[in-house]
């Protein structure tokens, strides 16, 4: 009877974190004009990279001062808190990426992208797998999130 009990418990325990495992992504963008990545949580650290203003990173662990963020390449590094901003951007991940009218592939074709742009999110409501954004010279469209990078 106890070896039950204690597997019960177990068990609501083990079910009571699977919530916190499987949080959605969270995103968010430089804020600076360059902000410099290390390769441990320290400004005594390897500098390892320079990111320009409103790139999209992936943040990985939060510890306050220092944020461990994951960029488009995949590559893992640490960044000041105070260097990030919670403005959402996504990075164009393919070449010739389309950004249309309304959220569908027969739509006005507002602009033709190259690969790396980087975009501001204006809604981030998924429409049919779209999603609205801005490019920095006023552009307003949809583009296919499959075509971009630093979303969830």
């Amino acid at each position: 009877m106890f070896q039950a009990s204690k597997k019960a418990l177990v068990c609501s325990f083990i079910l009571a974190l699977l919530p916190i495992s499987a949080s959605a992504l969270e995103y968010r963008s430089v804020a600076v004009p360059k902000a410099i990545l290390y390769d441990a949580p320290s400004s005594l650290a390897k500098k390892v990279l320079l990111l320009s203003q409103y790139y999209p990173v992936e943040i990985i662990v939060n510890l306050g001062d220092w944020i461990k963020v994951r960029d488009a390449q995949g590559s893992i590094s640490w960044i000041e808190t105070k260097q990030l901003s919670s403005k959402r951007t996504v990075m164009v991940s393919i070449n010739h990426a389309e950004i249309r009218q309304a959220a569908n592939a027969t739509s006005t074709l507002i602009a033709t992208l190259e690969k790396d742009v980087v975009l501001e999110i204006v809604d981030l409501k998924l429409n049919n797998g779209w999603v609205k954004v801005k490019h920095r010279d006023g552009a307003t469209g949809y583009i296919l999130i499959s075509s971009t990078w630093g979303f969830d």
